[in-house]
């Protein structure tokens, strides 16, 4: 009762002291509940691992405290009901029952309840890590009451699990990070596509980014590399061609256009005989990143994709529901089929020294001079296109000892993938190069990244009076050259206003002989 406690004695003050120790108290355990509790574990994580300086000591000291979640969780509401049942007794002893009721209820809810969650809610990290020490003794002061209880609500509701968002909430999540959303992020827009791309990419399947096979180009294998077919290769500005044979469709390898730079455009040289190497196949439905891990391999960065026209509609079969699509790569060598090296074969013996002369003797072939001796001769070399190229030689199609590959029936190509392609759905950006034009694949648009030729044709410039350049344009016409017009550039030291004729004239022939 009131009674019992006279004003302004030394119990009066004991008591006074007690309420207000009851209510911080309070308060501490009720701001401790919500910003400890709504620190997440993979949040402490991130922050122990890459945050701040000061971010990484408080998460280090926090996160051995908010392991345990239940018996943490258990601890804190025990504190806090005690001194909230605790604060009317004490109250009851100096002032009457009804105001006993109203005071506590009163400095509960604004000294316990909202203040302490606010200041906790903005700073729990900093007041988390403060109060830690006095959490860890709480815990072992509260531990008989508080670990049954936890041990009750992990078998209840499960032990807690760190949460982890999903792909579609991390990249709205990154989105947000970006300096666009005007939330206050730094990442720039690249950053936040890129990243974007990255998560998307697992989705992909390589219809999504190969090329049409209507819209590829590509070369016959009995074609001949006359000077039309070398301008028709230097005008598409690929760096690998595919080559099929009859069909454009059976597509069987590919050649590498720097390999036809020591092809002379006179001589006509058959494409069969040059290094045609062999090219992977690729199912439509096999996802884009286990494309780029073969593409990284060396092997290619060319893959024909092909359509399964016996596919059955299975779910326990589909690519997408755990199947290990295959890159059907025959560059890769089977295990067991290289051949040992031996210590013995390097050692030049009288059977070694017998193979190799006649090996030699094989490769020689034997003439006859004008007075009738035997002269052995050497084979012709080599031509430069059919030189040993520098790579693994299970890689090439060997058209001359064995027959042209043969495909399933089943197997519809449907299109062909690059590196580039692949990389281009990663940055969601098209990659631009010095070629004539590309096909927006996403969008179907042909795009011409070459100056319109009619217009080069037209902009010859007239010498100026005061000037110091002239620049000349010449357009020769040829009906065995398909290739850019070339533009030739003129740059003179001084002005020449006395007549036009001082402009560099050029021959056709003179152009044609430089191209």
């Amino acid at each position: 009762m009131a009674d019992d406690v006279g004003c302004c004695k030394t119990e009066f003050f004991l008591y006074l002291v007690a309420i207000v120790g009851l209510v911080a108290f309070a308060g501490l355990m009720a701001g401790l509940t919500l910003g400890l509790m709504s620190l997440g574990l993979v949040d402490l994580e991130v922050l122990k691992r890459s945050g701040r300086p000061q971010d990484r000591i408080h998460a280090a000291k926090i996160l051995p405290v908010v392991k345990n979640q239940h018996l943490l969780l258990c601890t804190l509401l025990i504190g806090n009901s005690l001194a909230m049942e605790t604060l009317p007794i004490f109250l009851d002893k100096i002032v009457p029952p009804w105001a006993a009721i109203l005071i506590s209820v009163t400095l509960i809810l604004m000294f316990g309840e909202i203040l302490p969650q606010a200041v906790c809610t903005r700073y729990g990290l900093k007041v988390g890590a403060f109060m830690a020490p006095f959490v860890r003794v709480l815990v072992l002061l509260f531990f008989p009451i508080s670990y049954p209880i936890s041990k009750v609500l992990d078998w209840m509701l499960g032990k807690g699990h760190a949460v982890l968002l999903r792909r579609a909430e991390l990249k709205t999540f990154v989105n947000f990070h970006g300096n666009e959303a005007g939330k206050g992020g730094d990442l720039t827009h690249d950053e936040t596509t890129i990243i974007a791309g990255a998560l998307e990419l697992t989705e992909k399947t390589a219809k999504d980014a190969m090329t049409p096979i209507s819209k590829a180009f590509s070369l016959d294998l009995e074609a001949t590399l006359n000077l039309d077919t070398l301008n028709a290769i230097m005008n598409i500005g690929h760096s690998r061609v595919p080559v099929y044979s009859g069909n454009p469709n059976n597509i069987i390898g590919l050649v590498l256009v720097k390999n036809l730079l020591a092809v002379d455009p006179k001589g006509s040289v058959p494409l069969r005989k040059m290094i045609i190497r062999k090219i992977p196949r690729v199912s439509e439905d096999m996802p884009l990143y286990d494309i780029l891990n073969e593409f990284q391999k060396g092997h290619s960065h060319l893959a024909v994709v092909y359509k399964d026209l016996n596919a059955k509609v299975d779910m326990s079969k589909k690519g997408k529901d755990g199947q290990q699509l295959e890159f059907k790569d025959s560059c890769r060598k089977q295990r067991g089929t290289e051949t040992p090296f031996k210590k013995d074969d390097n050692v030049v013996g009288p059977h070694n020294m017998k193979a190799s002369l006649e090996l030699h003797g094989s490769q020689t072939a034997t003439v006859k001079n004008d007075e009738g001796q035997l002269i052995k001769q050497s084979p012709p070399p080599t031509p430069a296109f059919k030189k040993r190229h520098r790579g693994c030689s299970y890689c090439i199609l060997d058209l001359e000892n064995a027959p042209i590959p043969q495909f399933p029936s089943n197997e519809e190509v449907v299109g062909v993938i690059t590196m580039e392609d692949v990389i281009e759905e990663l940055l969601q950006e098209e990659i631009l190069d010095e070629t004539d034009e590309y096909v927006n694949i996403h969008n179907r648009i042909k795009v011409n990244m070459h100056p319109i030729q009619e217009k080069a044709s037209n902009s010859i410039s007239q010498p100026s009076v005061n000037g110091a350049s002239i620049a000349g344009t010449a357009t020769p016409t040829s009906t065995l050259s398909t290739g850019p017009t070339p533009t030739l550039s003129i740059s003179t030291g001084t002005s020449l206003p006395s007549s036009p004729s001082a402009t560099n004239q050029v021959s056709n022939e003179d152009l044609l002989k430089d191209q």
